[in-house]
């Protein structure tokens, strides 16, 4: 049962799936369940309850990419925890299920875009946090400035993206994804940025974080008004792992 004030979660169909990239893979989600859904919800997000052999579903959260009338787009990054060698629940999921399919689909959690008003806006994150990086800068007005650090798997799999002119795009390829913190942070460090009105909006793999918070939040002072930050996942562990290990990062900070 959903707790009080929170819808039950809704049952929709798969209508279609394919690969954006050779890495990321877009499941379209709709049918009878979607009626009612909220207008407008692209870079908000949905938890995905997945069913498991004989045990508890799991319950995974993504974001929208994109919604159209009777259908939302979710896309999942296709890579495997690299402790482990295989996939998660939702990536198992994404790459085996066909259209048709039904799943229950709780939400949606409402959009955070970007604050308005700022001069520069710094985005970082890896295939995990694409779809959310998207949506945020395609979302911006046209005179907007910013640069984007993206880490991906492949060349190949760059996106192109509809965002203002003067909005800058640097693509770090890493061929195993959680190992490209010291990278990530010293492109950043090297991008020459220094607007004094600066935002900057970060999500990634959890060491990722934890070096990128170091700079801006310790080294360049942002606060919580000027920085978003937020782990997606830590390589090697379960999502409930990575959980306690957030909760555990966050009583230490």
């Amino acid at each position: 049962m959903a707790p009080p004030n929170r819808p039950a979660p809704r049952t929709m169909t798969v209508l279609a799936k394919r690969n954006v990239t050779p890495n990321m893979l877009r499941v379209t989600l709709g049918g009878e369940g979607l009626a009612g859904f909220p207008p407008d919800r692209q870079g908000g997000y949905v938890k995905l309850n997945l069913p498991q052999n004989g045990g508890k579903p799991a319950v995974r959260t993504y974001t929208i990419r994109a919604q159209r009338d009777g259908e939302i787009d979710v896309d999942f990054a296709l890579h495997a925890e690299t402790a482990t060698g295989h996939a998660g629940p939702a990536t198992e999921w994404a790459m085996t299920v066909e259209p048709g399919a039904e799943v229950l689909v709780g939400g949606p959690g409402p959009a955070k875009p970007l604050p308005a008003g700022h001069s520069f806006y710094l985005l970082a994150g890896d295939m995990t946090a694409l779809p959310a990086i998207l949506v945020n800068i395609e979302a911006l007005p046209a005179d907007a400035r910013g640069l984007a650090v993206i880490e991906v798997m492949s060349v190949e799999d760059r996106q192109d993206i509809a965002g203002p002119a003067g909005f800058e795009i640097q693509w770090l390829v890493a061929e195993q994804p959680g190992l490209g913190a010291a990278e990530h942070l010293q492109t950043i460090r090297d991008a020459g940025w220094g607007a004094e009105d600066l935002y900057a909006w970060v999500a990634a793999e959890f060491s990722t974080m934890q070096a990128l918070r170091a700079y801006l939040r310790d080294e360049r002072g942002l606060g919580p008004d000027r920085l978003y930050i937020s782990s997606y996942w830590k390589s090697g562990l379960t999502e409930e792992a990575h959980k306690l290990a957030k909760r555990e990062d966050a009583e230490a900070q």
